[in-house]
């Protein structure tokens, strides 16, 4: 299972602030698999909240030393789908007046994948020997699920996992209404969205929801915390690499 090829860890802000056993989780789940793990402990922000903001000089910093920190890296893996979409996807548009910049961007963009598309879509491994005694219910974050394109391999990860039943959430592919500073500005649309998706949850009758992206589950969390409802939030990365 797995290679003895080493992969290069981009760990997302939140994850890093204030989940750090989500971080702890991703290195454990890759070490399960037998690869390698390389974390540049000089890393920051990728940049996206900036950009999203408007503020293109300032992401243009975060993105240069993002390029200059991770660019020697084999395959960089990231576990979270919008920091992936910024650097997939983003750089090469924040860079499109420095033909310089934009080459070594696209290099960087080739190279970088969210967890579970690189573990089902490059390593071609559904069943990380996982075990989890209960339900869960999946949410589809936005950008992993638009922008990427990601949707089946998490789900193909989460059906493999031993002594787990998924029960799919109705809408299961909606906003769950976080979107970063989306949330900040617009925050009675935001909570509008958020109780949608915290009723179709709920419906679900699952022990957990799981997600890919920490953003999501954030807003989640608190919500079923403030309704005083006894379901889980995991990233997807806390439920394949066990306690």
């Amino acid at each position: 299972m797995g290679n003895d090829k080493p992969v290069t860890l981009f760990i997302q802000c939140l994850v890093d602030g204030m989940y750090p056993k989500v971080g702890e989780a991703v290195v454990r789940l890759l070490e399960n698999l037998n690869i390698p793990v390389d974390i540049p402990m000089d890393q920051t922000c990728c940049g996206q909240p900036a950009f999203n903001s408007g503020y293109r000089r300032e992401a243009l910093v975060a993105a240069r030393r993002f390029i200059e920190i991770f660019e020697k890296a084999r395959v960089i893996v990231c576990p979270s789908g919008s920091c992936v979409d910024m650097v997939k996807h983003q750089y090469p548009v924040l860079f499109k007046d420095d033909p310089a910049w934009q080459r070594r961007a696209l290099a960087v963009s080739r190279k970088i994948f969210e967890l579970t598309e690189y573990i089902v879509d490059v390593l071609k491994i559904e069943d990380v020997g996982a075990s989890f005694e209960g339900t869960v219910t999946y949410h589809d974050s936005c950008h992993l699920l638009r922008n990427l394109g990601v949707a089946d391999q998490p789900r193909k990860l989460i059906t493999k996992v031993r002594g787990l039943k998924l029960i799919e959430m109705e809408n299961a592919q909606k906003c769950c209404g976080f979107g970063g500073l989306f949330s900040v500005k617009f925050p009675d649309i935001s909570t509008a969205i958020l109780e949608e998706k915290i009723a179709h949850i709920i419906a679900a009758r699952a022990d957990a929801v799981v997600g890919c992206d920490i953003s999501c589950l954030m807003n989640i969390e608190g919500m079923l915390k403030r309704k005083n409802v006894s379901i889980k939030t995991l990233h997807i990365a806390q439920l394949l690499a066990g306690p």
